[in-house]
């Protein structure tokens, strides 16, 4: 068993999340079998009660885990899934030591931070990397941080307890380039790697994040310093188109030789020559797509990247699939009105993506309206669908106050209402309906034909579900059920009748989507949105 650390030095937002992800996927291609998994040294048990302006879209998992958004990208790049066992805050570890504590498993000793909280890590290292040949782990923040020593003490004791050949850490570290000076500075990424010295780690690799190309001399330099192999010193500039360079990039820097060479894996049994024909296929229908479509994506975190990155990464795969150049289009629900809806008659297709809370409703329900009447393609994800029906409801059926229990407990057409088991819930964290649940399609709809199968499953996040009171008269009226959940009867998949593709689903498509592997549904959307244009185009 081998492991990967990747740590960061001196700002966050390095891109640590992609570097793991990208050399999961190179190590992938050479025949190891990877799982990654984050430490986060915040004290939420998980991100799942958070603001997305604070940390960001939470990602979930088969198992309900509500986790980091990295994540995601963790199952973008690679070809694992991941569950809660991969995803540790400081919140998590903490809360497993006191509840020992709490039972008297630690027989009368004083519980200390070492140790105590550095064995809990050790144990859940090791348990995120059972059955496979390499475990990649990010830790979050940056060295330093108070919050994350324990975890960085926790890895020096691993290293010691496993074996130097068994252990890898990989640093990424700022060489910021001084416009005024005209060059790059390589004093960060040495006060950063000398600080993880201090802790007691050494790194093996530096990954050297940068605008400019780094000179052979600058790499020298960098390697007496930081104490690594010249070859060792890694360049990671941004990639100029998108994310999916990444793993081309790092492998013209021959980061998976590197860390091949550190664990000694040459002769592993299953390591083999890597093949990048896969990810260069995808990067070039990125930069040569035969068609180009414009995608409006109407939420309310729109300046916030990070809050729908996985709709935006899931939009870029549907673009993948039909060899389609996608432009996004972030429109902010809440400056949308009936007043200025003709805003989007220059798109192709328009994305309704999930969220909590009233603000921006208004909004949410004038763009499916106006997809609805103008056969503009329309995707609604959990929200989005709710606002599907309510706008259904209100435009088609007739009830003017139809709205969600969650925007209006006392509404008296709640065409949306909490689900019966919430009711009694008083704690936030962990208590949504989470996780991967079962979902039958009905034969002929769009949804079964963007899958090609009767029964699928798909990630959910929710409290709030389509009211089953109103399901004859809105099917009746004409906005079809596509998709039930069998055990529970619950509607999963909405569709309007006489419309070229209109779809709102209960769940998170998005969580399952991978460049190599377009969600169906994205695939499907995007496709409509290329169709749209066609007929667009030849009524000019």
């Amino acid at each position: 068993m081998k492991y990967i650390f990747v740590t960061g030095g001196v700002v966050s937002s390095l891109g640590k999340g992609l570097t793991a992800a990208a050399l999961g996927a190179l190590l992938e291609l050479r025949g190891l079998k990877v799982r990654m998994q984050k430490f986060d040294p915040y004290l939420n048990v998980d991100p799942g009660t958070m603001s997305p302006f604070q940390h960001g879209e939470v990602y979930v998992t088969d198992d309900g885990a509500e986790t980091d958004l990295d994540l995601g990208h963790y199952e973008r790049f690679t070809s694992g899934k991941l569950s809660r066992a991969n995803s540790v805050s400081s919140g998590k570890i903490y809360e497993s030591v006191l509840a020992k504590e709490r039972r008297g498993d630690y027989l009368g000793v004083t519980v200390q931070v070492i140790p105590h909280v550095t064995n809990e890590i050790k144990e859940r290292i090791v348990k995120g990397g059972e059955g496979v040949d390499v475990l990649i782990t990010e830790l979050g923040g940056t060295t330093g941080d108070i919050e994350g020593l324990p975890f960085l003490e926790a890895l020096r004791q691993f290293q010691l307890d496993q074996g130097r050949d068994n252990v890898c850490f990989v640093h990424c570290a700022l060489v910021p380039y001084i416009r005024a000076a005209g060059e790059l500075k390589t004093k960060p990424a040495q006060q950063s790697t000398a600080k993880l010295r201090e802790i007691g780690i050494q790194p093996d690799i530096l990954v050297c994040r940068t605008e400019r190309p780094l000179t052979l001399e600058m790499r020298q330099k960098m390697s007496l310093y930081c104490n690594v192999p010249v070859s060792a010193v890694v360049e990671c500039r941004d990639v100029p188109f998108s994310i999916y360079e990444l793993p081309l990039m790092l492998a013209s820097e021959h980061l998976d030789n590197e860390v091949i060479k550190s664990l000694h894996l040459e002769n592993h049994p299953h390591i083999r020559h890597r093949n990048l024909l896969q990810w260069k296929d995808i990067v070039r229908k990125l930069k040569y797509p035969a068609h180009h479509v414009k995608i409006g994506v109407v939420g309310k975190y729109i300046e916030l990247q990070d809050a729908y990155k996985s709709i935006y990464e899931a939009i870029t795969h549907g673009g993948i699939a039909n060899d389609c150049g996608v432009e996004i289009k972030r429109i902010d629900s809440e400056e949308l009105t009936e007043q200025n809806i003709e805003s989007l008659k220059d798109l192709d297709g328009v994305l309704v993506p999930g969220g909590f809370g009233d603000r921006g409703i208004d909004g949410k329900i004038a763009a499916a309206r106006y997809a609805r009447e103008n056969g503009l393609p329309y995707f609604g994800i959990c929200l989005g669908m709710q606002i599907a029906v309510i706008e259904y409801a209100r435009h088609v059926l007739g009830l003017e106050d139809a709205t969600s229990t969650e925007f209006n407990p006392e509404t008296k057409n709640p065409v949306v209402d909490i689900m019966e088991e919430q009711k009694q819930i008083v704690n936030k964290g962990a208590s949504m309906r989470l996780g991967t649940y079962d979902c039958s399609l009905a034969a002929g709809s769009n949804a079964q034909a963007a899958y090609g199968e009767e029964n699928i499953s798909e990630r959910h996040r929710h409290r709030y579900e389509y009211n089953n009171k109103y399901r004859d008269a809105l099917v009746a009226a004409g906005l079809k059920v596509a998709g039930t959940n069998p055990t529970l009867d619950l509607v999963e998949i909405v569709e309007a009748e006489n419309h070229p593709w209109y779809v709102g689903v209960q769940f998170h498509p998005e969580f399952k989507s991978k460049p190599s592997a377009p969600h169906p549904l994205f695939a499907a959307f995007i496709k409509a949105a290329i169709e749209r244009q066609g007929r667009r185009s030849a009524a000019k």
